[in-house]
């Protein structure tokens, strides 16, 4: 039984040892994979992370000098490949990050206060963490809300206005 290009590739992203081929390199972290583009008739190459099932990019490939095969993978190339892919990863982690920690501050006439809004995206039971700090760090109240809830400027000094009340669900 001969093994298809994907399975060659499964196994080289398995593996420990470093593969430089034309269409396949690997080190210990990423593993790029230049495949036929289905979309049209180029050449797409596809960075894996070590352990990821999914791609972290895919991105079209150079054609070769005879306009049929693709462009062969090198270390230049390669480099700037891990560079792409990470860069992608990062900012897929602050966008997660972004969405799922909210913080605002709110003025009172006595004080600043800081209103946080933490989602835990729990599979069965998500839910999110209210909580308000004083300027020194102090906890002033934290309570459990539905992970749907909207922290913006305004609902975080309704919640400080309304002496940390747990806020009404929305429907």
């Amino acid at each position: 039984m001969t093994d298809t290009p994907s399975d060659q590739a499964s196994d080289a992203k398995d593996s420990q040892e470093a593969i430089r081929s034309d269409r396949l390199w690997r080190d210990d972290t990423w593993t790029a994979r230049v495949v036929k583009n289905e979309d049209d008739e180029g050449w797409a190459v596809e960075m894996y992370k070590s352990g990821e099932a999914e791609p972290a990019l895919v991105g079209p490939w150079t054609m070769g000098r005879d306009k049929k095969n693709p462009k062969p993978l090198d270390t230049a190339a390669f480099t700037v490949l891990i560079k792409t892919a990470s860069e992608v990863l990062r900012r897929h982690e602050q966008q997660r990050h972004a969405a799922l920690h909210k913080r605002f501050t709110v003025s009172t006439a006595t004080a600043e206060i800081s209103v946080a809004l933490e989602i835990v995206p729990d599979e069965d039971d998500p839910y999110a963490l209210l909580s308000a700090h004083d300027a020194f760090g102090e906890e002033l109240a934290q309570l459990r809300v539905a992970p749907n809830f909207v922290l913006n400027r305004a609902s975080a000094a309704a919640w400080v206005a309304d002496d940390f009340r747990k806020p009404a669900e929305r429907a």
